[in-house]
Order: structure tokens, then sequence, then C-alpha cells
């Protein structure tokens, strides 16, 4: 019989544990099953807004080197403080997440906005100013949007257990399922445009699961994940960005 080598043998055990890697948003953090997601958005998901939609930069800008000395000379970035109002947005949903709300109102005077994307154009810097005039009527002198990725893979838990006793194979933990949440946020003043990015510390948590569990399984991770790293956004917005 032939030997595999150790290399080769972690290579392989690599392979099988990335084979199961997915990454999902947490605007459509369903659970899913053979090509279909559950438990999507109200509304439907259609994508998300980006980084440029909201800052107000087109990609294709004319920009000169005295357009780049000019905004070093000047303020630079958004701050926080107390008695921000802030218009928050969930970029992909509807709605922020509940939890998410609940711990920005622990902190600031907020309300939310939709961070569905409209149907794209050349006009994004558009978008940006549109968000900031809905904000300034709407009283509110600071946005919040954010983003947040899902990544996650399943490990085959292999074993030579031999049992005596009859057993239904639907039932058996058989699955360890891994899952990151990476957060980020951007930061804007509704009166000058200026904006900074916010990175908090991602969080992380597994847990064993077997076939007719899966989907509950992995919807309790997702939602764990997300009350703790709304948490951590909302202690990081708080304790590191204000004035």
């Amino acid at each position: 019989m032939k030997s595999v080598s150790p290399l080769a043998g972690f290579v392989a055990g690599a392979v099988l544990f990335l084979a199961g890697c997915t990454t999902r948003s947490i605007s459509n953090s369903g659970f899913e099953n053979s090509a279909r997601r559950y438990g999507a958005q109200i509304g439907g998901y259609v994508g998300e807004l980006s980084e440029l939609d909201v800052i107000g930069v087109t990609a294709d800008a004319v920009v000169t080197e005295a357009d780049i000395h000019t905004a070093l000379e000047g303020p630079r970035g958004a701050k926080l403080s107390r008695s921000s109002k802030v218009l928050l947005i969930q970029s992909g949903a509807d709605y922020p997440d509940a939890p998410m709300l609940e711990a920005m109102q622990g902190k600031f005077a907020v309300s939310s906005f939709s961070g569905r994307p409209a149907p794209r154009n050349d006009a994004t810097a558009t978008l940006s100013k549109s968000l900031r005039l809905i904000a300034a009527r709407g009283g509110y002198d600071t946005i919040v949007c954010y983003w947040g990725v899902l990544e996650s893979a399943r490990e085959n838990k292999i074993t030579s257990v031999v049992s005596w006793v009859p057993l239904v194979g639907s039932v058996i933990p058989d699955e360890r399922e891994h899952m990151r949440l990476r957060l980020k946020a951007a930061i804007v003043d509704v009166a000058s445009g200026r904006w900074t990015f916010v990175n908090p510390p991602s969080v992380a948590a597994s847990e064993l699961s077997a076939r007719v569990t899966r989907k509950e399984t992995d919807q309790g991770l997702v939602e764990n994940l997300k009350a703790e790293g709304y948490r951590t956004l909302a202690r990081t917005l708080a304790e590191n960005h204000t004035e």
C-alpha cells in the first residue's frame, strides 16, 4: 500500500476543509442549501452600496495634484461626538439589523435609513450628496454606513468509532461550522462631506451540527456573531472616534 507523506495529508485535509468555504453579506445572511438561500432580507437582496457611493468620490474623477494638496491642508476625516445625531445605514438592507440599531441607540441619537442600492449610473457623487441632504433635512449631522461579511467553512468530522447502538445518521453531529464576521463603517460629516473609515476587530465562533440541524446551527452562529460584532462596532465608534 502506497504511503502518504504528512505534507500530502495536510494538503488533502486543507482542500477538504476549504472546499466548504463561503462568504455572504450581513444583509443576505440566510442559510444557503443547494444554491438556495433562506431568510433573506425583506424586499429581496439586490446588492451593496459601494464605499464610493457613500463618500462621494467617482472612480473616473479627474484628480489634480492641487486637489490632493488642498485636501491635505484642510480639516481631515470625520468624528462622532456624544451629541451627534446619526443617520444609520446598513449597506444592502432595507433597515439596519435590530441589534446594531440597539447598540448604537445606547450611545448616540440614532435613526435609520435604507441601504438598498439604486440602479447604477455614472453619478456616484450624486448619491452621497442626496444622502447628506436627506440627513440635513432630518436634522442629522452625521451619517454612519456599515458593511459586513460573514465568512464560513465546514469541517467534516470523520471518525472510525464503532457503535453497537442503532443510530439515525442524520442526527449525528458530523460537521463543525467555523464562522467569522468582519465589519467596517464609514462616518460621513453631513456639513462638509469629510469621512473616516472604521474597522473594528473581527469576531469568530464555531459549532458542531448534524444534517437535520444544519440550518438552525448556521443561523444561530450568524445571529450570535452579529450581536457581538455590532456591540464591538458601536463601542469602537464611541470610544475611539468621538470628540
